[in-house]
This record gives structure tokens, C-alpha cells and sequence, in this order.
């Protein structure tokens, strides 16, 4: 009895870094110390060292069961974005810049071009991002996992100066509220797209000409990576008052995430777009307005309250980006919440 006999094959362990090698390189930045095979990643803090009070923030995130739908696909190379976006868009919600991101990869077994593909979509989240890859974990698990499933999940640490932190605590009321445009479903609420959808793969590539393209399509499409965008907004000299990633738990979760007591979000459902694919999911499931608001994103991947005077100027920034940006509505007084009108 060896370990291979047992389940575990080492030797294709290996293989898989050594195919990985050369999506990670691609993510690498100057701050990163030593290279890929040590027992931890190390990053140089020396270039952050003239900020006034420099402060890391970090966030850790998964993709669910979202990847139920890239084991139907066979498709593996998209789902490390959205295990990335997770991460990063929840730190630059704080007006952090990602500094760096390990990964986790449990499995059943491990075929190493698998496990070299997912990883490929990891470093192009962190490409996207501006994060390096300076580690991560490859587990096989067999008995665990069945042999042709795995988990993903994984952290990033960034940094910013305090004083740009983004708090919540200058939202006033008058303030006005834009959404930047999401991808589709992102990587929240896929237990409730798996109930309503037959998970087949003649379910999946079917063609809808509301989409322009087949359901798995729609649904796999990777989670935008707003980083840059949020950038590009401190950078035309605006002070973003609060942000909120539209994640689980949709609209009347993450929006009062943003505000202070004292202070309501209006969103007006109709100043902007919603993309087919929640129409389509809202019909088929028979899904009401208000559980599709309270789990989706509805078409907006974040939300953000900013001073009116630079109300303008973000939705420029945005659209420079290459995001889409919509005025949806404003900050009012009144019980901490959020209200669709």
C-alpha cells in the first residue's frame, strides 16, 4: 500500500504546479520576495512605507455553487475570476488596492491540466485586479470530494491610508447614488438558479435569443473585477461617501451596508437596465420582485454614494473604466434601509 494506491498521487501534485507556473508569473509584482514552492508568500511593504497611516484590509470569498455549473460545462477557466472578484471588490469597497491573493483548491482528484486551468482563471482575476498570486493550496481529497468535483476559495490582503478609507460615515442625505453595471449573476444566488433550471447540459446549452447565447453561458459569465474602476474614480479628485458590493443577499443587504444610521437609500428600479438573464430566471422560477432584489444583484455589481457635486465626474470615470454607470437613485433621511421605487 502506497499513498497513490490510497488515492493521492503526488507526482501529478507536481505536475500541476509546474503547469500553474506560468499563469502565476503573469500576476507577479515588484513587492513580491522569493518565488513559487516556499512555505509562505512574502510581500515588501517598503513602497507603502509614506503613507500616513497605512492600513491593510482584506477579504476572503468563494464561489458556491456556482461551480456546480463548470463541472456540467467541463469548463474551469472562468470560475478563478469570480473566486478573485469576491475577494478584491470587497477590499476596494473600503478604498483598498490589492496587494496579493492565495487560492485553495480542494478536490477529489487531481488532474493536473484541471487544476492548471482553474488556476489560469485565478491569475487573470488577479491580472484584472492588479494582485499578485504568491501562493495557494492544492488538496485532493479522495472520499471527500467526488473525483470530478472540487472547492475554490481563497483571500487577498490590500492596503490604503486611513484617511482614504471609505467608511460610510460621510453619506449624507442628498447624495447621490450610482450603479456600475454587472455581468449577469456574478457568484450569489446559484442554489436558486440550480432549483429553477434543470442542471443538464442540454438544459445549459440551450439558446435563448434573449441572452444571445446559450443559458450556461449567460450564467458562467465571470463577475466583473472593479478595482481599476474604483481607481479611476479616486483619481478625477472624487471622495466616494460609501460603496456597496451587491453580493448575497442583493439589494436590501449590502446597500444599508454603506449608510449611517439616519440615512436611506432610494433606488429607482427603472433608471437602468436589467440584463435578460433575471427576467428569464424571475419567469421560469416564478421568482417575486422582492426575493430577486433581496438575492441578486439585478444588473448592478456596486452601488455608491457620492457628493452631488461629483456626481458627474464618476459617471465619467466609470464609463472611462469601460463599466457601465447609471444615476439610480439618491440618499434621504430616514430609518437606515433601502427602499425600490
Amino acid at each position: 500500500m502506497d499513498y497513490k494506491k490510497a488515492g493521492v498521487d503526488i507526482e501529478a501534485g507536481y505536475r500541476s504546479v509546474e503547469l500553474m507556473k506560468e499563469h502565476i508569473a503573469k500576476t507577479i509584482r515588484p513587492e513580491v520576495l522569493g518565488g513559487i514552492g516556499g512555505f509562505s508568500g512574502a510581500f515588501s511593504m517598503k513602497g507603502f512605507k509614506d503613507m500616513e497611516e497605512p492600513t491593510l484590509v482584506s477579504g476572503t470569498d468563494g464561489v458556491g455553487t456556482k461551480l456546480k455549473l463548470a463541472f456540467l460545462m467541463d469548463r474551469h477557466d472562468t470560475v478563478g475570476i469570480d473566486c478573485v472578484a469576491m475577494c478584491v471588490n470587497d477590499i476596494a469597497c473600503a478604498g483598498g488596492e490589492p496587494l496579493f491573493f492565495l487560492d485553495y483548491i480542494a478536490c477529489g482528484k487531481n488532474y493536473p491540466e484541471k487544476i492548471a486551468e482553474i488556476v489560469k482563471g485565478v491569475a487573470e482575476g488577479c491580472r484584472q485586479s492588479g494582485a499578485a498570486l504568491i501562493g495557494g493550496e492544492t488538496a485532493e481529497m479522495p472520499g471527500f470530494y467526488p473525483e470530478d468535483e472540487y472547492d475554490l476559495a481563497g483571500f487577498a490582503v490590500g492596503i490604503v491610508d486611513r484617511k482614504d478609507m471609505i467608511t460610510g460615515e460621510l453619506v449624507a442625505p442628498g447624495d447621490i447614488l450610482i450603479g456600475i453595471g454587472s455581468s449577469g449573476v456574478h457568484s450569489n444566488g446559484f442554489s436558486l438558479v440550480r432549483k429553477v433550471f434543470k442542471m443538464t447540459e442540454e438544459s445549459l446549452n440551450t439558446v435563448y435569443p434573449e441572452l444571445n447565447g446559450t443559458l450556461g453561458e449567460a450564467l458562467l459569465a465571470p463577475t466583473r473585477i472593479y478595482v481599476n474602476t474604483l481607481k479611476m474614480i479616486k483619481a478625477a479628485g472624487v471622495k466616494i461617501h460609501g460603496c456597496s458590493h451587491i453580493t448575497g443577499g442583493g439589494f436590501y443587504e449590502n446597500i444599508p451596508r454603506m449608510l449611517k444610521n439616519g440615512t436611506r437609500a432610494q433606488v429607482k428600479k427603472d433608471s437602468y437596465p436589467i440584463p435578460p438573464i433575471f427576467g428569464l430566471l424571475a419567469k421560469t422560477g416564478e421568482i417575486d420582485e422582492q426575493m430577486m432584489y433581496n438575492t441578486y444583484n439585478m444588473g448592478l455589481g456596486m452601488v455608491l454614494a457620492v457628493d452631488p457635486a461629483d456626481a458627474d465626474k464618476t459617471v465619467e470615470a466609470i464609463r472611462l473604466a469601460g463599466e457601465k454607470a447609471y444615476f439610480v437613485g439618491a440618499v434621504v433621511e430616514g430609518e437606515k434601509g433601502v427602499e425600490l421605487c
